[in-house]
């Protein structure tokens, strides 16, 4: 495990499926008071997601006073509460359409799909448990470029996860990030450079908060340059054994309110190391 390097705790920055939220997707009520009460302290909690915006809008209340959450792994900072992209990292069209002309050789019957400040949109043959017949559909993914995605889908039910997986890894090799958020048979590809980890560093830039101050929750391998890059990293009991190896903690999962249990006892003065550990606004 690596060393934790935060002295001052300013900022919790979470991931949202599979560690602040509970199997079935809501969020308890022990996690949701826990939240609230870090904002009070004067720490601020930031949303780093995978979701795109059009699935925080239920989770409105969990942003905290600054109202925006780092969604799309990065490529969009998103007004929650205004329903506003304030800002995006999008795919130009040429690195799209030649990954989608290099996958589709390597992986025969790959579909792809996209999500862009517009929403949703994807061939007609993207079909997975999210999906409905009011999405905005086209031939081909090439049709769906305007306005530019911030991440790009693909799935091929042709192929086993692992196989598609590394298959994707390999052809797609350094013109985009390919990450894995637990979705099983489905690549998310972003833009060269964008990751959670890029996204919360800007983020935090701007707020004058620097990576030693920060507390970051994760479970997913898209979670972990997020993970690194934080001051104290923890992953949830249920993480992925790569999250598992890299974090400085693991905390309960998340069905038993993990985040919440840490953010309680740094908040009371009693989490391990961290007794002595300044909280902005006060000393735990």
């Amino acid at each position: 495990m690596a060393m934790a390097r935060t002295s001052h705790v300013r900022l919790v920055a979470t991931d949202l499926d599979g560690t602040l939220l509970s199997s079935d997707g809501l969020c308890s009520g022990r996690t949701r008071t826990a939240l609230a009460a870090v904002e009070r302290s004067g720490m601020r909690v930031v949303l780093v997601t995978a979701r795109p915006p059009r699935w925080l809008h239920d989770l409105a209340d969990l942003v905290g006073e600054h109202g925006l959450a780092l969604c799309s792994n990065g490529a969009f900072v998103y007004d929650v509460r205004s329903r506003q992209i304030r800002e995006e990292h999008c795919m130009a069209a040429g690195v799209v359409e030649s990954l989608a002309v290099d996958l589709r050789d390597a992986l025969p019957g790959i579909v792809f799909a996209v999500e862009s400040r517009a929403g949703f949109g994807r061939e007609r043959n993207y079909l997975d448990e999210f999906t409905t017949p009011q999405d905005v559909w086209a031939v081909r993914l090439e049709e769906l470029l305007d306005p530019l995605p911030g991440k790009m889908l693909a799935r091929c039910h042709k192929v086993p996860a692992v196989q598609f997986h590394r298959v994707v890894d390999e052809v797609v090799g350094d013109r985009a990030v390919v990450s894995y958020s637990g979705a099983s048979g489905l690549a998310e590809i972003s833009a060269a450079g964008v990751t959670k980890a890029a996204a919360l560093q800007d983020w935090c830039a701007a707020q004058g908060i620097d990576s030693t101050e920060v507390f970051a929750f994760g479970d997913m391998p898209n979670d972990l340059p997020m993970l690194r890059w934080a001051g104290r990293s923890f992953g949830v009991a249920n993480a992925h054994p790569d999250v598992l190896d890299v974090v400085d903690q693991v905390c309960a999962s998340n069905d038993d309110d993990g985040v919440a249990q840490v953010l309680e006892e740094l908040l009371a003065g009693t989490y391990g190391e961290t007794r002595n550990f300044a909280v902005e606004g006060g000393s735990v």
